[in-house]
């Protein structure tokens, strides 16, 4: 039996060369990220003023650090192999960092739609000043501008490499970090246009781009929220994006029952991070019991199917159960 072979029969911690590749490439582009984060808030605070838009946009790329830095920790816990109290290995540390930076997301995002939206009712009126550059004096709104515009460009383009990144490794931390990204320029041209609108002496528009970014930050917060807690509960796996149940489960069903000594088969699939951990039922032709070979040969095919099968149990039951398949009943024992 080959090393390959005993990690597909006893599960595995180690990824395919293509999902390696992409985790490697993902590392990096999550560390250019803090690199980028970096230089962007220094800019955004040196440049910050008293307008509320461009202290939220500020804000929002202060939690922007949440997600990659999740990212970063959980890849490294994941590469822990399983032990006597972790049986089930450590990918779970993915929903977890993916739960904590959501969380903090829509903690904070709150927090800035009660303090803009306090500004707005008390109709403060925001000032921005003029600063002394080069023996010139410039008003400041046009370093703010200048800053939002540049500092919009890199995170668009690292959203969209880390958005195919995340499909291929079934990532949904770095899927919800690349969203994120992909939507900044959004951020952007909201602060732009309150630090416009005080120029103009739109007072309301800094406060209404304010909400209208913290409303952003809150939005992301609790789909993020959302979706990591429905991981953590061991809702049935779905994709990446989380826009549909995951094919998988179907395709180990259809593997199963097109065997020899297989009359129905049924799989529950939970979401461990990465991998996913798969329970089958299957109800033998004629009710004969199979093989201890037969058996290890379905579990090892089952897991060469595809890399995040981490792990599964095939259970030869009489009948299929229903109370570990609630969707049986309902479909009528077919899929």
């Amino acid at each position: 039996m080959t090393s390959a072979d005993r990690a597909a029969k006893f599960g595995h911690t180690a990824l395919p060369d293509e999902q390696r590749d992409a985790l490697r490439r993902a590392v990096q582009l999550e560390w250019i990220t803090v690199g980028v984060l970096v230089v962007t808030v220094t800019l955004m605070f040196l440049v910050l003023g008293s307008s509320q838009a461009m202290r939220a946009a500020w804000v929002e790329d202060m939690l922007s650090f949440l997600p990659p830095i999740a990212f970063l920790v959980a890849t490294r816990i994941i590469r822990r192999p399983p032990t006597e109290d972790h049986p089930y290995g450590f990918h779970r540390a993915t929903g977890i960092a993916h739960l904590v930076a959501a969380a903090a997301l829509l903690v904070m995002g709150a927090y800035l739609i009660v303090d803009s939206g306090s500004k707005l009712l008390t109709a403060e009126h925001p000032t921005i000043g003029g600063i002394e550059l080069f023996g010139h004096t410039v008003w400041l709104g046009w370093l703010m501008i200048a800053t939002l515009a540049v500092t919009s460009i890199a995170p668009v383009l690292l959203g969209r490499a880390k958005l195919k990144l995340s499909e291929t490794l079934h990532d949904k931390v770095l899927y919800a970090d690349a969203d994120m990204n992909k939507a900044d320029w959004t951020t952007g041209v909201a602060a732009i246009a309150g630090i416009v609108g005080i120029g103009i002496g739109w007072w309301w528009a800094d406060s209404v781009a304010a909400l209208l970014i913290s409303l952003s930050i809150v939005r992301d917060g609790r789909r993020n929220v959302k979706g990591a807690v429905a991981a953590l509960i061991d809702t049935r796996a779905r994709t990446y994006d989380e826009h549909e149940a995951h094919p998988l489960s179907d395709r180990i069903d259809h593997h199963l029952t097109g065997l020899a000594w297989v009359a129905e088969a049924r799989s529950r699939v939970r979401d461990e991070g990465h991998v996913f951990h798969v329970e089958s039922f299957v109800v033998p032709v004629d009710g004969s019991m199979p093989s201890l070979q037969e058996l290890e040969q379905a579990r090892s095919e089952c897991v060469h199917l595809d890399w995040k099968v981490q792990d599964i149990v095939i259970v030869p039951t009489a009948e299929l159960p229903g109370e570990f398949l609630p969707g049986l009943a309902a479909s009528g024992g077919e899929r």
